[in-house]
């Protein structure tokens, strides 16, 4: 197979179908836009269990996403997409970089979940994007950002629900779009610890990348407790 793009978390490869790749979860985990880095074994095929059981349970709910199948450990099947320059993050509770930059507490409830956008740019330091400006870069179009706001929403809804029941708070999230051959906006990249911030809903206690970033204890044990409430 043919590598054609390696992330910070993921490689991804052409296969003998023009309109599929193999996606290779890494053990490695980053933070400060890659300032912070370190390898944990067995990271990426929790990642990739995690993400393959809420793609399965997404697609039931008819959201379309570019899963196809889980191939081992730590590859995956996916639809070839191009994959939008932006990041949506949905924010349920204030965190992180939230909570930071406006000077809160984390752990405010919000009475409506917060929608963002960020340009896809390690260089520029992913900067937080309007509408307006997405649209006007031509990024996106209006009719583009609605339906992306839409469909996040209901992703939204429904991890809330799916977490909640494995005695998950669901605090917020980052996920990214792609288009496929048709031109159809499709769910892609991964769901996953790393991309969500995942507490306890009794004691709050972290399980997700925040481990890592604030050095709170052994990342993979926050990992494989996630998928065995989620394997219950």
């Amino acid at each position: 197979m043919k590598k054609i793009y390696e992330g910070k978390a993921k490689e991804v490869y052409e296969t003998e179908n023009k309109d599929e790749y193999i996606i290779k979860y890494k053990d490695t985990a980053t933070a400060g836009n890659g300032e912070k880095k370190e390898d944990f074994e067995g990271k990426g095929a929790l990642n990739l269990k995690i993400t393959t059981i809420i793609f399965e349970m997404l697609e039931k709910a008819n959201i379309k996403t570019h899963y196809i199948e889980t191939l081992s450990d730590s590859e995956m099947k996916v639809k070839k997409v191009e994959i939008l320059p932006l990041e949506v993050i949905v924010r349920n509770i204030s965190a992180g970089s939230f909570a930071k930059r406006y000077g809160v507490d984390e752990g405010i409830v919000f009475e409506n979940p917060t929608f963002e956008l960020s340009y896809k740019n390690d260089d520029l330091g992913d900067p937080l994007m309007c509408e307006d400006h997405a649209i006007a870069l031509g990024l996106i179009t209006k009719k583009e950002y609605d339906y992306i706001k839409e469909e996040t929403l209901k992703i939204n809804s429904l991890l809330k629900e799916f977490f909640i029941n494995i005695n998950l708070k669901l605090v917020d999230f980052k996920i990214e779009f792609g288009k496929d051959k048709d031109g159809n906006i499709i769910l892609a990249d991964e769901i996953s610890p790393d991309t969500c911030r995942l507490w306890d809903k009794d004691t709050n206690e972290k399980l997700d990348k925040d481990i890592f970033r604030r050095n709170l204890g052994s990342l993979t044990k926050g990992y494989e407790e996630v998928l065995k409430r989620m394997q219950k």
